[in-house]
């Protein structure tokens, strides 16, 4: 993995497949790789032991990686992300705030270089699903100078 980049393990599986001798136990990892300056993404790795799944995971992650607008340590506005069953509002907070997060959602926070901002998950609890929703919300995040260029217009044209 590059260097300088931040990396949380979010969830680890264990799968068992029932063969002749027994169980074989195979490892799936969730991980979640930022750059803590606005860039993120999440990777999925799967091989029979923890240590291979999560170096295939974070391998993934890093290739995955999106931009994520920042505004003085915040998000430029509220967004919702969907992924399946998990549905995620990121809202915008004002300095001091600090990451107000569950487990998944507050490692992409924390990856992407976020420290004010108000979260609130709905549908289910799998962090998986949440990671993929929250990712999601994020790549819908617009700047006002972003909004501006793809009108055809200045940012102080969108002052109102």
């Amino acid at each position: 993995m590059a260097e300088g980049l931040i990396d949380r393990v979010v969830k680890i599986k264990r799968c068992a497949a029932v063969v002749k001798g027994g169980r074989r136990f195979s490892f799936a990892a969730m991980v979640v790789v930022g750059d803590g300056n606005g860039k993120c993404g999440w990777g999925y790795g799967k091989a029979n032991e923890v240590p291979p799944s999560v170096q295939k995971a974070q391998k993934q992650a890093s290739r995955s990686m999106i931009d994520v607008p920042l505004v003085e340590g915040s998000i430029p506005h509220q967004v919702w992300g969907r992924y399946g069953a998990a549905k995620v509002v990121l809202v915008p907070a004002g300095a001091g705030t600090g990451i107000i997060a569950g487990q998944a959602v507050r490692a992409v926070c924390e990856a992407a270089g976020i420290h004010d901002i108000l979260t609130k998950s709905y549908g289910t609890n799998n962090p998986v699903t949440l990671v993929k929703a929250t990712v999601d919300a994020m790549s819908k995040l617009r700047t006002r100078e972003q909004v501006a260029a793809l009108r055809g217009l200045t940012p102080e044209d969108l002052m109102v």
